[in-house]
């Protein structure tokens, strides 16, 4: 089995996010914070995963991120994703060892 680079396990979560996102904004009040938040935390991922490429991460920690996306994937009422963009990117940066 190949290991997980750090990349490739920050992508799987940048696309989770992008769902995140999409389900905060159908909160028409909440539209610009939702957006504002998701553009910074994208790019602090984003930044992380350009810093690191080529690193592998401990399968462990690539669970760890799997198990978030699954949980952010069982979401479906917009406040509660709202609450979550800026706790899961914390989580999968947390989970590879970066300070959020």
């Amino acid at each position: 089995m190949a290991s997980t680079t750090v990349p490739e396990a920050l992508e799987r979560a940048l696309a989770a996010y992008a769902e995140l996102t999409a389900l905060g904004e159908e909160i028409e009040d909440e539209w610009s914070y939702v957006n504002d938040l998701a553009d910074a935390w994208r790019a602090r991922l984003e930044g992380v995963a350009a810093a690191r490429v080529g690193t592998t991460i401990d399968p462990a920690a690539d669970a760890a991120i799997e198990r978030a996306i699954d949980e952010i994937g069982r979401i479906a009422d917009p406040h509660r994703a709202i609450d979550w963009l800026s706790t899961f990117p914390q989580v999968a940066l947390l989970a590879i060892g970066e300070t959020p």
